[in-house]
């Protein structure tokens, strides 16, 4: 790092601590005590109301808060900008329905000539096509909020539909099920396509994941939210799933392609179990569903093509076989 961004970012560093050491100088810029006294010369010489405090628990002291200059960024830091700029770019919908466009044409006109034509060749040159988004979510920003501020509401919900639905319980099946749901938001994200929202659902007291792109409603409520819900995180989420009592297991032998692709959709309820006792030197996936997500494991698992082989329940092969049956009707 040059010395001139080391002292622009050195700047921002003590105007937010306050008070420092030598040693919080040199382990946020991985410098030496010799460098760090020198930059703290260097920034009293450019104006930087830096107090020195003696003793056994001394230091350094800003005695006001400074106004710092604009924020410059490196070559490195503004591809790296355009880089997550162009990730954003295939989402028609995102959080506080941020615009595109205007944030491009900003950004560009900040830029040097030369900085507009290193974009310009790397806007030819990279995509990310994995993020292009299937459907619209028009409530991305009040679930955001919500999981920010922990507010509890309350959505409407289009449910996905199994093919084993009883039709005599369903007078419409063409018309999808929707159901009103009272959720606490934590955390949402993209992935393949879909915006998607962990929460807890107080009704059913468990934590569940809904499809962004199916809430087709949303409003707070006054219900005081779960304290310990709070303090999750997108991390850390999957550790409030659990399967209810009518949750089936399943298992099936799993190769390494499998395992890929295993890693790139992975969910809460299933897992890779290595070296089993069972089958020694082969790699098991092992899960549960729910009975009405049996068209959902079924579609799930025939993308896995030949990379798995259902072990068990019988019932899951049986249905899997019906599912290429259909598939061959349509050939």
């Amino acid at each position: 790092m040059k010395k001139s961004e080391r002292m622009n970012q050195m700047l921002r560093f003590i105007n937010q601590k306050q008070h420092f050491t030598l040693l919080d100088l040199m382990q946020e810029f991985q410098i030496s005590k010799r460098t760090a006294l020198r930059d703290i010369a260097s920034l009293e010489e450019i104006g930087a109301p830096i107090y020195a405090e003696y003793g056994r628990y001394g230091g350094y002291r800003l005695l006001q808060q400074m106004q710092l200059p604009p924020i410059s960024f490196n070559t490195s830091e503004l591809h790296a900008l355009y880089f997550a700029m162009q990730a954003l770019r295939s989402f028609t919908n995102l959080p506080f329905e941020i615009s595109f466009r205007s944030i491009h044409e900003k950004f560009l006109s900040a830029l040097s000539e030369d900085q507009r034509k290193d974009i310009e060749q790397i806007q030819h040159r990279v995509s990310f096509r994995h993020t292009e988004q299937i459907r619209d979510s028009e409530h991305l920003e009040f679930l955001l909020m919500a999981a920010v501020q922990n507010i509890v509401i309350q959505i409407t919900y289009q449910n996905i539909r199994s093919s084993g639905s009883n039709p005599h319980n369903n007078p419409n099946p063409d018309k999808p099920k929707r159901s009103i749901r009272t959720i606490q938001p934590i955390a949402l994200y993209a992935m393949k396509g879909y915006w998607y929202c962990q929460a807890y659902d107080l009704g059913k007291q468990a934590y569940r994941v809904f499809r962004c792109d199916r809430i087709t409603s949303c409003e707070a409520t006054d219900i005081e939210p779960i304290m310990h819900i709070n303090e999750l995180n997108l991390q850390d989420a999957h550790s409030l799933w659990k399967p209810s009592e009518d949750a089936i297991p399943f298992k099936c032998l799993i190769n390494e392609a499998g395992m890929e692709l295993f890693q790139q959709e992975p969910f809460p309820s299933m897992r890779l179990i290595h070296e089993s006792e069972n089958e020694p030197g082969q790699t098991i996936l092992a899960g549960c569903y729910e009975p009405p997500e049996l068209e959902f494991i079924v579609r799930y698992l025939a993308s896995f093509g030949k990379s798995i082989k259902i072990l068990e329940p019988d019932t899951l092969k049986e249905s899997l076989r019906q599912h290429y049956r259909d598939l061959l009707d349509h050939v």
